[in-house]
Protein backbone atom coordinates (compact mmCIF):
# COMPACT_ATOMS: atom_id res chain seq x y z
CA UNK A 1 0.00 0.00 0.00
CA UNK A 2 2.84 2.38 0.87
CA UNK A 3 4.48 1.59 -2.45
CA UNK A 4 1.18 2.37 -4.21
CA UNK A 5 0.89 5.81 -2.59
CA UNK A 6 4.48 6.61 -3.54
CA UNK A 7 3.80 5.51 -7.12
CA UNK A 8 0.61 7.59 -7.27
CA UNK A 9 2.42 10.70 -5.99
CA UNK A 10 5.20 10.21 -8.52
CA UNK A 11 2.68 9.88 -11.36
CA UNK A 12 0.89 13.07 -10.29
CA UNK A 13 4.21 14.91 -9.93
CA UNK A 14 5.32 13.72 -13.36
CA UNK A 15 2.03 14.90 -14.90
CA UNK A 16 2.34 18.36 -13.30
CA UNK A 17 5.95 18.77 -14.43
CA UNK A 18 5.07 17.53 -17.92
CA UNK A 19 2.22 20.04 -18.33
CA UNK A 20 4.42 22.89 -17.13
CA UNK A 21 7.34 21.84 -19.33
CA UNK A 22 5.28 21.52 -22.52
CA UNK A 23 3.63 24.93 -22.10
CA UNK A 24 6.89 26.60 -21.09
CA UNK A 25 8.67 25.12 -24.12
CA UNK A 26 5.94 26.39 -26.44
CA UNK A 27 6.14 29.84 -24.83
CA UNK A 28 9.93 30.06 -25.12
CA UNK A 29 9.77 29.18 -28.81
CA UNK A 30 6.87 31.59 -29.50
CA UNK A 31 4.74 28.73 -30.78
CA UNK A 32 1.73 29.23 -28.53
CA UNK A 33 -0.75 31.92 -29.69
CA UNK A 34 -1.18 34.87 -27.28
CA UNK A 35 -4.90 34.17 -26.93
CA UNK A 36 -4.18 30.64 -25.71
CA UNK A 37 -1.49 31.95 -23.33
CA UNK A 38 -4.02 34.35 -21.86
CA UNK A 39 -6.55 31.60 -21.23
CA UNK A 40 -3.96 29.32 -19.64
CA UNK A 41 -3.13 32.05 -17.12
CA UNK A 42 -6.84 32.66 -16.53
CA UNK A 43 -7.35 28.92 -16.04
CA UNK A 44 -4.74 28.98 -13.26
CA UNK A 45 -6.50 31.96 -11.65
CA UNK A 46 -9.92 30.34 -11.85
CA UNK A 47 -8.66 27.00 -10.56
CA UNK A 48 -7.49 28.80 -7.41
CA UNK A 49 -10.82 30.65 -7.20
CA UNK A 50 -12.91 27.50 -7.69
CA UNK A 51 -10.83 25.42 -5.27
CA UNK A 52 -11.06 28.13 -2.59
CA UNK A 53 -14.82 28.55 -3.03
CA UNK A 54 -15.24 24.76 -2.92
CA UNK A 55 -13.59 24.83 0.50
CA UNK A 56 -16.41 27.11 1.70
CA UNK A 57 -19.40 25.81 -0.26
CA UNK A 58 -18.47 22.19 -0.88
CA UNK A 59 -16.38 21.12 2.11
CA UNK A 60 -17.93 23.21 4.89
CA UNK A 61 -21.42 23.28 3.39
CA UNK A 62 -21.95 27.07 3.40
CA UNK A 63 -23.42 29.04 0.51
CA UNK A 64 -21.30 32.06 -0.37
CA UNK A 65 -21.81 33.92 -3.63
CA UNK A 66 -19.62 36.96 -2.99
CA UNK A 67 -16.23 35.41 -3.76
CA UNK A 68 -15.41 38.06 -6.37
CA UNK A 69 -15.33 40.63 -3.56
CA UNK A 70 -12.34 38.91 -1.94
CA UNK A 71 -10.71 38.55 -5.33
CA UNK A 72 -11.04 42.32 -5.79
CA UNK A 73 -9.50 43.00 -2.35
CA UNK A 74 -6.48 40.89 -3.26
CA UNK A 75 -6.27 42.42 -6.73
CA UNK A 76 -6.36 46.03 -5.57
CA UNK A 77 -4.05 45.46 -2.59
CA UNK A 78 -1.41 43.79 -4.75
CA UNK A 79 -1.85 46.46 -7.42
CA UNK A 80 -1.23 49.20 -4.85
CA UNK A 81 2.00 47.47 -3.75
CA UNK A 82 3.35 47.10 -7.28
CA UNK A 83 1.87 50.08 -9.17
CA UNK A 84 1.71 52.69 -6.41
CA UNK A 85 4.48 51.71 -4.02
CA UNK A 86 6.85 50.03 -6.46
CA UNK A 87 7.13 46.91 -4.32
CA UNK A 88 8.22 43.45 -5.53
CA UNK A 89 5.73 40.99 -6.96
CA UNK A 90 6.06 38.38 -4.21
CA UNK A 91 5.32 41.01 -1.54
CA UNK A 92 2.31 42.24 -3.50
CA UNK A 93 0.87 38.72 -3.76
CA UNK A 94 1.40 38.07 -0.06
CA UNK A 95 -0.21 41.40 0.84
CA UNK A 96 -3.17 40.68 -1.42
CA UNK A 97 -3.72 37.22 0.05
CA UNK A 98 -3.39 38.39 3.66
CA UNK A 99 -5.69 41.40 3.19
CA UNK A 100 -8.39 39.17 1.67
CA UNK A 101 -7.92 36.63 4.47
CA UNK A 102 -8.30 39.31 7.14
CA UNK A 103 -11.39 40.62 5.37
CA UNK A 104 -12.73 37.07 5.35
CA UNK A 105 -12.37 36.85 9.13
CA UNK A 106 -13.98 40.26 9.69
CA UNK A 107 -16.86 39.48 7.35
CA UNK A 108 -17.19 35.85 8.38
CA UNK A 109 -17.59 36.41 12.10
CA UNK A 110 -20.94 38.23 11.88
CA UNK A 111 -22.31 36.56 8.73
CA UNK A 112 -21.47 32.87 9.19
CA UNK A 113 -24.02 32.58 11.98
CA UNK A 114 -26.55 32.83 9.15
CA UNK A 115 -27.50 29.80 7.09
CA UNK A 116 -28.72 28.97 3.61
CA UNK A 117 -30.27 31.76 1.57
CA UNK A 118 -29.62 34.35 4.29
CA UNK A 119 -25.87 33.72 4.12
CA UNK A 120 -25.95 33.83 0.32
CA UNK A 121 -27.71 37.21 0.34
CA UNK A 122 -25.30 38.58 2.95
CA UNK A 123 -22.16 37.51 1.05
CA UNK A 124 -23.61 38.80 -2.22
CA UNK A 125 -24.29 42.18 -0.64
CA UNK A 126 -20.83 42.36 0.92
CA UNK A 127 -19.21 41.52 -2.41
CA UNK A 128 -21.09 44.35 -4.08
CA UNK A 129 -20.22 46.75 -1.23
CA UNK A 130 -16.51 46.04 -1.73
CA UNK A 131 -16.82 46.68 -5.46
CA UNK A 132 -18.64 49.98 -4.96
CA UNK A 133 -16.05 51.11 -2.39
CA UNK A 134 -13.20 50.58 -4.87
CA UNK A 135 -15.22 52.33 -7.56
CA UNK A 136 -15.34 55.48 -5.40
CA UNK A 137 -11.70 55.60 -4.26
CA UNK A 138 -9.71 57.92 -6.52
CA UNK A 139 -6.37 56.59 -5.24
CA UNK A 140 -6.99 53.30 -7.06
CA UNK A 141 -8.45 54.90 -10.17
CA UNK A 142 -12.10 54.89 -9.16
CA UNK A 143 -14.49 53.95 -11.94
CA UNK A 144 -11.73 54.31 -14.55
CA UNK A 145 -9.69 51.43 -13.14
CA UNK A 146 -6.02 51.12 -12.23
CA UNK A 147 -3.12 50.36 -14.56
CA UNK A 148 -0.77 47.68 -13.23
CA UNK A 149 2.55 46.52 -14.73
CA UNK A 150 2.27 43.00 -16.10
CA UNK A 151 4.84 40.94 -14.17
CA UNK A 152 3.06 37.58 -13.93
CA UNK A 153 4.10 34.87 -16.37
CA UNK A 154 3.22 31.21 -16.88
CA UNK A 155 5.77 30.02 -14.31
CA UNK A 156 4.39 32.29 -11.59
CA UNK A 157 0.75 31.48 -12.33
CA UNK A 158 1.21 27.72 -12.63
CA UNK A 159 3.45 27.43 -9.56
CA UNK A 160 1.07 29.42 -7.37
CA UNK A 161 -1.87 27.39 -8.65
CA UNK A 162 -0.14 24.11 -7.76
CA UNK A 163 0.84 25.42 -4.31
CA UNK A 164 -2.73 26.60 -3.68
CA UNK A 165 -4.28 23.29 -4.70
CA UNK A 166 -1.84 21.33 -2.52
CA UNK A 167 -2.48 23.62 0.46
CA UNK A 168 -6.27 23.34 0.12
CA UNK A 169 -6.02 19.56 -0.33
CA UNK A 170 -3.85 19.21 2.77
CA UNK A 171 -6.28 21.31 4.80
CA UNK A 172 -9.23 19.26 3.58
CA UNK A 173 -7.59 15.97 4.56
CA UNK A 174 -6.40 17.28 7.94
CA UNK A 175 -8.22 17.10 11.26
CA UNK A 176 -9.56 20.62 10.67
CA UNK A 177 -10.80 19.66 7.23
CA UNK A 178 -12.62 16.61 8.60
CA UNK A 179 -14.25 18.88 11.19
CA UNK A 180 -15.48 21.11 8.35
CA UNK A 181 -16.85 18.07 6.52
CA UNK A 182 -18.68 16.94 9.66
CA UNK A 183 -20.30 20.38 9.88
CA UNK A 184 -21.41 20.03 6.27
CA UNK A 185 -22.93 16.59 6.91
CA UNK A 186 -24.72 17.44 10.17
CA UNK A 187 -23.94 20.60 12.07
CA UNK A 188 -25.99 19.67 15.12
CA UNK A 189 -24.27 16.29 15.44
CA UNK A 190 -20.86 17.92 14.95
CA UNK A 191 -21.54 20.40 17.76
CA UNK A 192 -22.75 17.55 19.97
CA UNK A 193 -19.35 15.90 19.44
CA UNK A 194 -17.60 19.05 20.66
CA UNK A 195 -16.78 20.71 17.34
CA UNK A 196 -17.00 24.50 17.42
CA UNK A 197 -18.94 25.07 14.21
CA UNK A 198 -18.52 28.85 14.17
CA UNK A 199 -14.75 28.52 14.59
CA UNK A 200 -14.37 26.11 11.68
CA UNK A 201 -16.78 28.00 9.45
CA UNK A 202 -14.78 31.20 9.95
CA UNK A 203 -11.50 29.29 9.48
CA UNK A 204 -12.62 27.79 6.17
CA UNK A 205 -14.08 31.13 5.08
CA UNK A 206 -10.83 32.95 5.91
CA UNK A 207 -8.65 30.39 4.08
CA UNK A 208 -10.96 30.45 1.05
CA UNK A 209 -10.92 34.26 1.05
CA UNK A 210 -7.12 34.31 1.34
CA UNK A 211 -6.66 32.15 -1.74
CA UNK A 212 -9.26 34.23 -3.60
CA UNK A 213 -7.10 37.26 -2.75
CA UNK A 214 -4.05 35.44 -4.11
CA UNK A 215 -5.92 34.71 -7.34
CA UNK A 216 -6.89 38.39 -7.52
CA UNK A 217 -3.23 39.39 -7.12
CA UNK A 218 -2.22 37.09 -9.98
CA UNK A 219 -5.02 38.49 -12.14
CA UNK A 220 -4.15 42.13 -11.39
CA UNK A 221 -0.44 41.70 -12.14
CA UNK A 222 -1.11 40.00 -15.44
CA UNK A 223 -3.99 41.91 -17.02
CA UNK A 224 -2.37 45.42 -17.10
CA UNK A 225 -5.67 47.01 -15.99
CA UNK A 226 -8.12 46.17 -13.22
CA UNK A 227 -11.59 47.69 -13.09
CA UNK A 228 -14.29 47.47 -10.39
CA UNK A 229 -16.80 46.09 -12.87
CA UNK A 230 -14.53 43.10 -13.43
CA UNK A 231 -15.38 41.87 -9.92
CA UNK A 232 -19.16 42.18 -10.08
CA UNK A 233 -21.81 39.58 -9.24
CA UNK A 234 -21.36 37.84 -12.59
CA UNK A 235 -17.77 37.00 -11.66
CA UNK A 236 -18.97 35.39 -8.42
CA UNK A 237 -21.62 33.54 -10.39
CA UNK A 238 -19.02 32.22 -12.85
CA UNK A 239 -16.90 30.86 -9.99
CA UNK A 240 -19.97 29.26 -8.40
CA UNK A 241 -20.84 27.62 -11.73
CA UNK A 242 -17.32 26.14 -11.93
CA UNK A 243 -17.69 24.59 -8.48
CA UNK A 244 -21.18 23.21 -9.11
CA UNK A 245 -20.17 21.94 -12.56
CA UNK A 246 -17.21 20.03 -11.14
CA UNK A 247 -19.08 18.80 -8.07
CA UNK A 248 -19.53 20.34 -4.63
CA UNK A 249 -16.98 18.83 -2.26
CA UNK A 250 -14.58 17.62 -4.95
CA UNK A 251 -11.27 19.45 -5.38
CA UNK A 252 -10.65 17.58 -8.62
CA UNK A 253 -14.10 18.61 -9.79
CA UNK A 254 -13.33 22.27 -9.07
CA UNK A 255 -10.20 22.03 -11.22
CA UNK A 256 -12.12 20.38 -14.05
CA UNK A 257 -14.98 22.87 -13.77
CA UNK A 258 -12.59 25.84 -13.86
CA UNK A 259 -10.81 24.52 -16.95
CA UNK A 260 -14.04 23.68 -18.78
CA UNK A 261 -15.65 27.05 -18.02
CA UNK A 262 -12.50 29.04 -18.85
CA UNK A 263 -12.07 27.53 -22.29
CA UNK A 264 -15.81 27.44 -22.98
CA UNK A 265 -15.90 31.20 -22.32
CA UNK A 266 -12.91 31.60 -24.65
CA UNK A 267 -14.68 29.69 -27.41
CA UNK A 268 -17.79 31.84 -26.91
CA UNK A 269 -15.85 35.11 -26.84
CA UNK A 270 -17.25 36.02 -30.25
CA UNK A 271 -20.78 35.52 -28.91
CA UNK A 272 -20.52 37.64 -25.78
CA UNK A 273 -24.22 38.50 -25.76
CA UNK A 274 -25.09 34.78 -25.83
CA UNK A 275 -22.42 33.53 -23.42
CA UNK A 276 -24.55 33.86 -20.31
CA UNK A 277 -27.54 32.29 -22.03
CA UNK A 278 -25.49 29.30 -23.19
CA UNK A 279 -23.90 28.95 -19.73
CA UNK A 280 -27.33 29.01 -18.08
CA UNK A 281 -28.66 26.36 -20.49
CA UNK A 282 -25.65 24.14 -19.76
CA UNK A 283 -26.30 24.50 -16.04
CA UNK A 284 -29.98 23.53 -16.47
CA UNK A 285 -28.98 20.47 -18.49
CA UNK A 286 -26.39 19.54 -15.87
CA UNK A 287 -28.90 19.87 -13.03
CA UNK A 288 -31.32 17.58 -14.89
CA UNK A 289 -28.92 14.81 -15.92
CA UNK A 290 -26.03 15.16 -13.43
CA UNK A 291 -27.16 17.22 -10.42
CA UNK A 292 -24.10 16.22 -8.35
CA UNK A 293 -21.72 17.64 -10.98
CA UNK A 294 -19.05 15.92 -13.04
CA UNK A 295 -17.18 14.41 -10.08
CA UNK A 296 -19.81 14.63 -7.34
CA UNK A 297 -17.89 14.47 -4.05
CA UNK A 298 -15.29 12.06 -5.43
CA UNK A 299 -11.68 12.79 -6.30
CA UNK A 300 -9.71 11.59 -9.31
CA UNK A 301 -7.65 8.49 -8.50
CA UNK A 302 -5.66 5.89 -10.33
CA UNK A 303 -7.67 2.99 -8.94
CA UNK A 304 -6.83 0.66 -11.78
CA UNK A 305 -3.17 0.88 -10.83
CA UNK A 306 -4.03 0.49 -7.15
CA UNK A 307 -5.99 -2.71 -7.75
CA UNK A 308 -3.23 -4.09 -9.90
CA UNK A 309 -0.69 -3.26 -7.22
CA UNK A 310 -2.81 -4.94 -4.56
CA UNK A 311 -3.11 -8.10 -6.68
CA UNK A 312 0.63 -8.20 -7.22
CA UNK A 313 1.29 -7.73 -3.50
CA UNK A 314 -1.12 -10.53 -2.58
CA UNK A 315 0.41 -12.90 -5.16
CA UNK A 316 3.90 -12.18 -3.81
CA UNK A 317 2.73 -12.86 -0.23
CA UNK A 318 1.38 -16.22 -1.31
Amino acid sequence: MKHWFQTKNMIVLFGVVLIYGIVQLLNLNDIMPPFFQLNLILACVYIIMAASLNLINGITGQFSIGHAGFMSIGAYTSAIVTAKLGGPLYLALIAGALSAGIAGVLIGLPTLRLKGDYLAIATLGLGEIVRVIFMNIDYVGGASGLSVPSTINWTWAFSLMVISVIAIHNFTTSTHGRACISIRENEIAAEAMGINSTKYKVLAFAIGSMFAGLAGGIYANYMYLIHPLTFNFLKSFDILVMVVLGGLGSLTGSIIGAIVMTFTSALLSGLSEWRLVITAVLMVVLMIFRPIGIMGTKEFSLNFLGKKGERNDSSQNK
